[in-house]
């Protein structure tokens, strides 16, 4: 009778660890977690057309596709775990190796079991870019991390990652990339390996389209991996065609986590400031809500 009741306590506490340990996975992972208001409202898309603070999360390649120096802060929340996103980033695309210096912060209290739990990840880093031909960008990103958990399942890491990351301009309307995430990076759950593709379409100047996929490559065999997103963006311009409002539309579907997202948001831009808010909602598998804003600050303009 004892050995019987130990054993399905035991098989409790694992199928209980095992649960924690894929909760985890969803809500603590570098491949997503510091995503800002436009990359979250356009289906997690843009890895092909990453300019400024998109480069530091989506595809540092994308810092050498334009000239801009741009000062980016972002906040985001997410009310189910109480988690918050914070980014600052300097980027300045206008020197001979375009580069930018950003800080990331990632924090949540979830509540499991009726015990409250923290987690905590602090990252700096730095990433730079440069055209190797007109049509051709590399781009690489490195940075340290530190995280902190009491989570079960968890444990805490620090250490240094790195990614690669490339775009091509196949036309004047079309850029495909390829990105490499965490592709050096010291052991931890919260960094797995994973790649990401993207391709962005631009068949009019006022409309962006793009169609991403991302992959987690330490996932255990035969589980599902792929988050694939698909965006819009139309920017609406102003009388004084200087400034405008871009408004953006996206899905997104998680094949690990067997779930949908509906993302939505819009913006202000002009010479000087940008102003982005954005929004993602999950409609299937789960009822997670992630709202983000953010900051631009843009220095002279260079043509």
């Amino acid at each position: 009778m004892i050995a019987k009741v130990m054993s399905r306590r035991s098989l409790l506490a694992a199928v209980v660890l095992s649960w924690l340990s894929s909760t985890a996975a969803a809500d603590a992972n570098s491949l997503t977690d510091y995503f800002g208001p436009r990359e979250i409202s356009l289906g997690e898309t843009m890895r092909a057309d990453s300019y400024g603070s998109l480069a530091t999360t989506l595809n540092p390649a994308g810092l050498a596709l334009n000239r801009q120096l741009v000062f980016e802060g972002s906040y985001g929340y997410r009310p189910g775990d109480s988690a918050s996103a914070v980014g600052v980033s300097a980027c300045d695309s206008t020197v001979a190796v375009p580069g930018c210096f950003y800080y990331h912060y990632f924090g949540a209290e979830p509540t499991l079991e009726g015990t409250d739990y923290d987690r905590r990840v602090h990252e700096g880093g730095i990433a730079a870019a440069k055209a190797l031909s007109s049509r051709l960008f590399l781009g690489v990103n490195a940075r340290y991390f530190d995280y902190e958990s009491n989570l079960m399942g968890e444990s805490d890491s620090s250490g240094f990652a790195a990614d690669v990351g490339i775009i091509l301009k196949a036309t004047s309307s079309i850029q495909a990339a390829v990105v490499g995430y965490n592709l050096l990076a010291a052991e931890s759950a919260q960094y797995p390996m994973g790649v990401g593709a993207g391709i962005t379409m631009r068949p009019v100047p006022a409309l962006a389209l793009g169609l991403d996929g991302l992959w987690n490559l330490d996932v255990p065999d035969g589980k599902n991996t792929g988050r694939f997103g698909a965006g819009m963006e139309y920017f609406l311009m102003a009388a004084d065609q200087q400034s405008g409002y871009p408004l953006r539309l996206g899905v997104v579907h998680d094949r690990e986590l067997e779930g949908t997202y509906a993302t939505a948001g819009l913006g202000y831009t002009s010479l000087k400031v940008g102003l982005d808010v954005g929004a993602r909602k999950q409609v299937g598998g789960g009822d997670e809500l992630m709202v983000l804003a953010a900051l631009r600050v843009f220095g002279p303009h260079f043509p």
